[in-house]
Formats: structure tokens, sequence, C-alpha cells
């Protein structure tokens, strides 16, 4: 058994200036707060396993739950979980206020339990609260009425939030990939390698979809990942023309097609990959025949995926080309604008190309700016992933077509003229496959 893949710790010193970067683009009178997850109930007194708030890591790379990260103009602080010997024994050793105000160079740091007395002050002189809603309703609540409560007092001569804006720049920062996030998803990258070939290898009928689920969640936890970034898609035959097929419990029949979607996180990054591969040895003709489409469709999108390149203008010119190879196969009629403007393309070919990819598998920022598509920028990462799915059920689909569903799917990195594929080594052409199946 090969040893895991040691994880390279990320220095401090990154969410220290990640932090200052903050404080650069506030304004006077401008305060963000950042909550850290909390623990969730899964059943009765179990807890679902903790992963902290991505945005909350980004800026602290702190694994604690509960902590309020605060930072203005001025100054940065936290509030934490206290010191406690007896809660320690049971859940684990805490940093404490004073290891995390050294660790992050923060100005202040305060034991959680001080949150209800300090927050007015630190709200107090603030016209303008950044914050993300949605992620906790009470605290969501909590902080409006504290903003209320504070702005009420104007006079006394005090002011609170006048407005409450979530903050757009963090996950613009988060766009932008470093060097150490991208060698950090490079091996996110490579442990999902692992898992998807040892799949493609040790697939055959008579095995159920979850039997490859648990060597794939295997492979991963084995070199030191926290597992499937987004759970696993593990879909034979006619599933795999669910986009979102999660239930993993199905029998690989004979000339089943298996269609894996499934992406290893490490170090709080995923990878996120899509391969396709007959359960017995050798694609059908039929199989083959649309494989084929969908593989040079995405090689396309790939080599458009360039700096400058405006991101829709990827999914564009794939549907052009998917369309077109249906309309050539017989599956679609009429011209390709009208093919495209009426979206009848959309029976077969209905979800996007692409999103951005980092600490989330549907990655922060937004796709357009005033109504346009933005352009693509060195060190983003996306994925590029066209498919065809032919529903099992349609009668006017022809037989040997019925219940395929093709989606291939690869990890890039915008590099100039030349887009870097993160994931390309594993295999996704016929003869490499069908050489892995043998």
């Amino acid at each position: 058994m090969k040893s895991a893949i040691k994880m390279k710790e990320v220095s401090d010193s990154v969410y220290i200036k990640r932090i200052e970067e903050v404080k650069s683009k506030l304004g006077d009178g401008e305060i963000l707060f950042l909550f850290a997850a909390q623990h969730k109930i899964r059943n009765r007194d179990v807890e679902y396993k903790f992963r902290q708030d991505s945005d909350f890591y980004y800026l602290t790379g702190i694994v604690e739950s509960d902590a309020i990260l605060f930072i203005s103009k001025k100054q940065a602080g936290m509030f934490c979980l206290p010191k406690d010997k007896e809660k320690e024994i049971w859940t684990g050793i805490r940093l404490g206020k004073q290891k995390i105000k050294e660790k992050l160079k923060l100005d202040v740091t305060y034991d959680l339990s001080d949150w209800d007395s300090q927050k007015t002050e630190l709200l107090l002189g603030n016209h303008t609260l950044y914050y993300f809603f949605g992620i906790d309703s009470d605290r969501d609540k909590d902080l409006i009425q504290t903003a209320k409560l504070v702005s009420s007092r104007a006079r006394e001569g005090n002011f609170g939030p006048e407005k409450i804006i979530e903050p757009a720049f963090l996950h613009e920062m988060r766009m932008q990939k470093s060097k150490e996030e991208i060698q950090i998803i490079s091996q996110a990258a490579h442990i999902t390698h692992l898992g998807h070939e040892r799949i493609i290898k040790e697939s055959k009928p008579g095995m159920y979809e979850f039997e490859l689920e648990s060597i794939l969640e295997a492979e991963y936890l084995k070199h030191g990942s926290w597992g499937g970034g987004y759970g696993h898609i593990v879909a034979a035959g006619k599933n795999a023309c669910i986009l979102h097929y999660v239930d993993n419990n199905c029998v690989l029949k004979d000339n089943d097609l298996v269609l894996v979607d499934s992406g290893a996180e490490w170090n709080y990054y995923t990878a996120d990959v899509t391969r396709v591969f007959p359960a017995g040895k050798k694609f059908t003709e039929a199989q083959k025949t649309i494989y084929e489409v969908v593989l040079h469709s995405q090689k396309n999108a790939i080599q458009y995926s360039k700096e400058g390149v405006e991101f829709n203008e990827i999914h564009k010119k794939t549907v052009y080309f998917l369309a077109d190879c249906l309309k050539e196969m017989g599956f679609l009629t009429g011209s390709i604008d009208s093919i495209i403007e009426k979206g009848t393309y959309r029976k077969f070919y209905m979800h996007r190309t692409g999103h951005y990819l980092g600490m989330d598998v549907h990655d922060v920022g937004k796709y357009y700016i005033e109504g346009k598509s933005r352009q693509l920028k060195n060190g983003q990462i996306i994925t590029v992933e066209p498919g065809l799915y032919f529903d099992p059920e349609d009668e006017t689909i022809p037989e040997e077509f019925r219940g395929i569903g093709i989606r291939i799917e690869d990890d890039i990195l915008i590099d100039g003229k030349n887009p870097v594929n993160l994931t390309a080594a594993i295999p996704k052409e016929i003869s490499e496959i069908e050489a892995l199946k043998s």
C-alpha cells in the first residue's frame, strides 16, 4: 500500500497577507464580518463531519467552529472558542484567542462569549457592513437587529450601518489562484486521477454503483484527501441521463456505460472530473459514436479556454458544434441557427459547458459584469464539461442510442494562450480506456 501524500502546510503569512489585502480594500466607516461554520446535527446527537466555511478558511486557515472574524480599515480581530481543558478532552485542542492573535497577527482577539457585549461597539461608527447573508438565518437576524439598534442611537451622536452589502471583492480575490493554490488543486487532481483510473480498471458487470463509489472514496482517503469534494456521481446505463444522480445503488450491466463525476478535495480545494467508460471491456458502436462527438467538442472547448476569451463564448461554440453534429446524425432537423434559437438542442445538451473551480466545486465569482460575459484571466481555474444525453424512454430516438449519457470533464488553468489541463493524466481516449479494461 502506497503511503499517503504528505499535505504541505500553507504558511500563516499567506493568510496574514490576505487579511491585509482586505483591509486595504475597505474604506473609512466600512467593516466586514465573516462567521466560521458551525457543527450540524445529522441525527440525534451525531454530527455531520465538520468542514470550515470556505471564505473564513480562505482568510484565516483556521478550522475551528463558531469563530467570528471582523476586519475594518483600522483593525482586524476574531472572536473564538476559549481554551477549555474539559471540552478539549472530548472534542480536540483549541487554539485559543492568544495563539490565534499571534498566528494571524491580529490587532485584537476575544473569547466567543464576549460577542454579545462587543458587537454593538464594533458596529458603531461604521456606515457600511460587508456580510454574506443566507449561511445561517439566526446569525443573519442577530446581526441585522444589532445594526438597527446601533442606528437607532443617532440622537446620541452615534451612527451604525446604513447599508449591508455582500463583500463581492472577497470572491474576486478567490477567483485568481495563487501559486500555492494551483499547487494544492494540482495535488487534488493527482489524487482524483488515482481514484478514477482505479475504478476504470476494477469495474465490471455485476458490481453495484456504490462499490465503485467506495473505491473512489477509499482511494481519496488513502492519500490524505478529505474525500469527495461534492459527493460522487456513479451512474450506470440510463442513470447517466440524470445529471445529478446520487442514489448509486444500481447494478452495472453488460453493455452499460458508467458515468463517474467525482473529484478529491485536498487541503480545502477540490478537483472536478467526469469520465465515462464501459462496464464491460468495450464500447458499443453507438456509444463510440456519441463519445467521440463529446470528446471532440471538449478538446475544442479546452483550446478556446484562453486569457481574454469571454467565458460564455466557450459555451456558445460548444453548443454550435454539438448541434451541428446532432443535425448531421439525424437527431435534430432545421438550420443550425433555428436549432440554437429555438433551443431544440437542449433535448440532448441541457447544461452549461463549465464553471469556476476552487475551494468550492461551483466556485465563487461573477460570470457577467453589467450584463456582459466576463473575460477569462490568468490564474483562474475552470471546468470544461460538454455532454450529450439520450432519453431512455424517448421512442423517437433509435433504440441503440436510448439511455446513453456521456459527459467528459477536465479542470483547466487559464495561462495566456496555452490552457493547462490539470487533469490531463486521467484517461479519456477510447483506446486508453479499453486498454485499462483489458
